[in-house]
């Protein structure tokens, strides 16, 4: 099972989960952000008019012309990141490892139950958890910018 999460300073967006054995296409992707902007219209009144920056890398359904048509389409921004650089992936480094240590203790017979379990972990954490993994994206930037763009470990 796997979890595509949107997620900002204040808290979770949306969550997506894929049914094994499928794959994330761009007409998927472009769903998933059409859903993640009538979340954040729902959610967040008067974020779509101050802009989004939208974080994702260079994977093929976050490139193609259909995916950038619908970005520029909702004046959302793009802040790309290197390939294969789990530093500068807040949900890599911040939000999925966390996620990891809670729900390694817990059995789940499920998919419905492991879906259950991961949202209502999601929707439980505070603001301050999320407000932290986005300062952390701050310094890791710098970091990597310092050292001209080259991988930065910790």
């Amino acid at each position: 099972m796997m979890a595509t999460v949107f997620w900002d300073r204040k808290g979770i967006l949306l969550t997506e989960f894929m049914v094994p054995r499928t794959t994330i296409t761009s007409e998927v992707y472009c769903e998933m952000l059409n859903k993640l902007w009538r979340s954040i219209q729902n959610k967040q009144l008067g974020m779509l008019t101050k802009g989004v920056v939208l974080l994702h890398n260079s994977v093929r359904p976050h490139t193609v012309t259909r995916t950038n048509a619908l970005i520029r389409l909702f004046k959302w921004e793009i802040f790309n990141h290197p390939p294969h650089s789990p530093d500068l992936a807040p949900s890599d480094y911040h939000l999925f490892t966390k996620m990891k240590v809670r729900l390694a203790t817990q059995r789940f017979h499920t998919n419905e139950e492991l879906m259950d379990g991961v949202s209502n972990w999601l929707h439980n954490l505070a603001a301050l958890f999320f407000d932290e993994g986005l300062q952390k994206l701050v310094s890791r930037c710098n970091k990597c910018l310092n050292v001209n763009g080259k991988y930065v470990k910790k």
